[in-house]
């Protein structure tokens, strides 16, 4: 095994790491492992059951471009409703994501990928860290998106899961854990200063959710020494929020150009990122369980 990508979680902002795989392919950059959390996982299983290439890269860009904010969560008052009540654990049905993630994987489990795939989520009454890595793929890819309160969890094994943005949204630890020789980081950023607030409950929660796990990740990426880990600058500033799909077309191209600079720039080979509301520009299965980042 020589070499991994990681793809953190971000909704909407799943598009940048479009880009980022475009600018990959194009370099003859190819993954012997992929580790992703939520969009990651989605991202990440779509690229897992194809070789990685231009064309696939572009095919991905075109279903994200068709993307719609109703097609991943479709406002259905009844169920909000009785998620309002407690009477349900989510706001809003899964069945239309599971429908669009099931149109465009080709294997039902994990452990059949052409590139093996780990995914990651969070047991919802231990909050221990689970790395998916067999199983049945749609399950594990819907578990890790399921982010808290707005879909519901999924069950495994016995085990509630939710997303697993929760404890680890960017699972650079897994990867290194895998000993490769080589990882690049594939992170979406999470949205820069915003010049307004999130539109509605839904958009106000996946933002603040998002600026929590973002955390983590600059912990651990200032951390990071050595030529190991690279990790891939998201495009600067970021305006759109993680529920608003209409803009994949400008993120996939943006961050495109920004990766492919990065990646012919030598002198750059680990990128600590500053916390998600003040980016600036870069200078240069067996379900394992883990310590709760919590």
């Amino acid at each position: 095994m020589t070499v991994a990508f990681v793809l953190s979680g971000g909704a909407s902002l799943g598009a940048i790491q479009v880009g980022m795989l475009l600018a990959l392919a194009e370099r003859d950059i190819r993954p012997d492992v992929i580790i992703g959390t939520s969009v990651g996982a989605v991202n990440g299983a779509f690229l897992a059951g194809r070789e990685l290439s231009v064309e696939t890269v572009e095919e991905l860009a075109g279903i994200w471009r068709g993307l719609r904010r109703g097609r991943v969560f479709p406002t259905e008052p009844l169920t909000g409703f009785l998620g309002f009540l407690g009477a349900r654990r989510n706001l809003v049905p899964a069945g239309a994501l599971r429908r669009l993630i099931g149109r465009h994987i080709e294997h039902e489990r994990l452990e059949d990928l052409p590139t093996p795939l780990h995914v990651i989520a969070c047991d919802v009454l231990t909050g221990s860290e689970l790395r998916l890595s067999s199983g049945p793929l749609l399950e594990a890819i819907m578990a890790s998106a399921a982010i808290p309160g707005i879909f519901p969890p999924v069950e495994w094994d016995g085990r509630l899961l939710i997303d697993g943005g929760v404890v680890n949204n960017t699972p650079i630890t897994h990867a290194l854990d895998l000993r490769p020789r080589h990882v690049y980081v594939l992170p979406t950023g999470g949205p820069c200063e915003l010049t307004t607030p999130p539109r509605g409950a839904l958009g106000m929660l996946i933002h603040a959710t998002n600026l929590l796990v973002a955390q983590r990740f600059v912990g651990e990426a200032t951390t990071l020494t050595g030529s190991r880990v690279t990790i891939l600058p998201p495009p600067c500033p970021i305006r759109v929020q993680p529920t608003d799909f209409d803009h994949a077309d400008d993120l996939i191209a943006r961050a495109h150009d920004s990766a492919g600079t990065f990646l012919d720039d030598e002198r750059g080979r680990v990128v600590p990122l500053s916390p998600a509301h003040t980016h600036r520009p870069p200078r240069t299965g067996d379900a394992t369980a883990l310590p709760s980042a919590g």
